[in-house]
């Protein structure tokens, strides 16, 4: 077990983990119904391939991939498609979905299932086919497509496999309990996405306020000489991609350019544990954990739940207080999104459900150039002058400021005296800078 150095920047907020980061996952009673949007990833969205009045079963593909950077939605109970439309997303838009009527008299829970593979025998395609079958994504939250991060390009061989268990978000502990529980399963997932890349090393990052798991992966690697468990110093947002190769090591990605062109791959401890069960067992991705939590939910928890899960049903499971003026975060309170309807549902990039009371609302200043914000960014851009350019809609000025770059972690925003919304401002100026150089 190894200590890594850290990344420059960063801050330090307070965790608030306690509550659920001793509470194994658990597998709740199903929900009556399921939203299962046809676009859940980076990139194109799944058509549906049922129709309304079909009956399907656990597993069976909802929508198919529509292009080489998409991803397939299966449903994670068995039921009938009682409608095909636009419902609302997380992300605060309508998005195409199947809604499932769940059948409460088919068993929904998978048996226990010998997950042992030979990963000697299968090919980099296999592994590659079997994981789009799947429907895979990064769990860790972007939900880019498996399958396309483990087919590097041949110009750019990756060296390093790094699985991230930093989990550096306030509150979020699904990973850690991950950790805790299922370490042989991320080890040996890891190793299938290192069949897959070509990569000779595999490091487990694991933020040092999570000893219990690092403990449990380090015993799960034993004698594996091509396995490292890595401990890193608590920063947000030490998971990062980009933090996280610099960190564990040393290697700076450049502007503009990804982690496998300095020969790295990284991902999620969940997603690991899904290309497992994908290879080893075909299963899909139907399901996944969240943590309910927050300052109003009287029972948090870590729950095993299928995709397409109302948020309010999770919520009335966990004894939310909603009858006080609250905000409801799908994610983290740094990266999260509030939400303004309790129906919207679990997607494959959910990592958690965060009930905090409801903040008065507070207008934000002018900037006063104190640069808290330059000092911790951990990708060392320049937000107050960026913030500046976005405020007055001047997109060329934030496209030379490198606002692409932004990873969008909410540092900025967390340290700034005169509570700018950078990150909303950061967002809007990639998409107007995207729509620029589409012309």
């Amino acid at each position: 077990m190894a200590t890594a150095k850290s990344f420059p920047g960063g801050v330090h907020p307070p965790e608030h983990k306690e509550a659920t980061e001793a509470k194994p996952i658990e597998r709740p009673p199903m929900p009556k119904q399921l939203i299962v949007p046809l676009h859940q990833n980076i990139g194109a969205p799944a058509e549906a391939v049922v129709e309304v009045g079909s009956t399907v079963r656990r597993g069976d593909v909802l929508g198919k991939a529509s292009r080489p950077v998409s991803s397939s939605v299966h449903a994670g109970a068995s039921g009938k498609v009682i409608e095909i439309g636009p419902r609302l997303g997380p992300a605060g838009a309508d998005v195409m979905s199947v809604v499932l009527e769940v059948d409460s008299q088919s068993d929904q829970t998978a048996a226990d299932v010998d997950l042992a593979v030979d990963i000697e025998s299968l090919t980099p395609d296999t592994i590659r086919a079997r994981v789009a079958e799947a429907g895979i994504v990064g769990l860790g939250g972007a939900a880019f497509p498996t399958h396309v991060k483990l087919a590097p390009p041949p110009d750019r061989p990756v060296d390093t496999i790094i699985i991230n268990g930093c989990e550096c978000e306030p509150y979020l502990t699904c990973d850690h309990r991950l950790m805790v529980e299922r370490p042989a399963d991320i080890i040996q997932g890891a190793k299938l996405i290192a069949k897959a890349t070509g990569a000779t090393k595999i490091i487990l990052a694991v933020e040092a306020n999570k000893p219990d798991a690092a403990e449990e992966l380090n015993r799960a690697g034993q004698g594996m000489a091509d396995v490292e468990v890595m401990v890193l110093p608590t920063k947000y947002p030490q998971g990062a991609e980009k933090m996280l190769i610099q960190a564990c090591l040393g290697r700076a990605v450049p502007p503009r350019k990804l982690p496998f062109d300095v020969g790295v791959i990284v991902q999620n401890v969940g997603t690991a544990i899904s290309v497992l069960e994908a290879v080893a067992i075909g299963k899909p991705l139907i399901e996944r954990v969240v943590t309910v939590t927050g300052e109003l939910v009287k029972e948090p928890r870590n729950l095993l739940v299928p995709i397409g899960t109302p948020i309010r049903a999770l919520l009335e499971m966990c004894g939310a207080d909603l009858t006080q003026d609250c905000t409801v975060i799908l994610g983290g309170p740094m990266t999260g999104i509030a939400q303004a309807d309790l129906d919207v549902p679990v997607v494959k990039g959910t990592s958690g459900v965060v009930v905090i009371k409801a903040r008065d609302a507070v207008k934000h200043l002018a900037c006063v150039r104190c640069a808290r914000c330059v000092d911790n960014c951990p990708m060392r851009l320049m937000p107050a002058d960026l913030g500046i350019a976005c405020e007055a809609a001047n997109w060329a000025r934030a496209d030379k400021l490198y606002a692409q770059d932004c990873i969008e972690c909410g540092v900025c925003a967390f340290v700034c005296p005169s509570l700018r919304p950078l990150v909303a401002w950061f967002k809007t100026a990639k998409a107007e800078i995207a729509a620029m150089n589409r012309k």
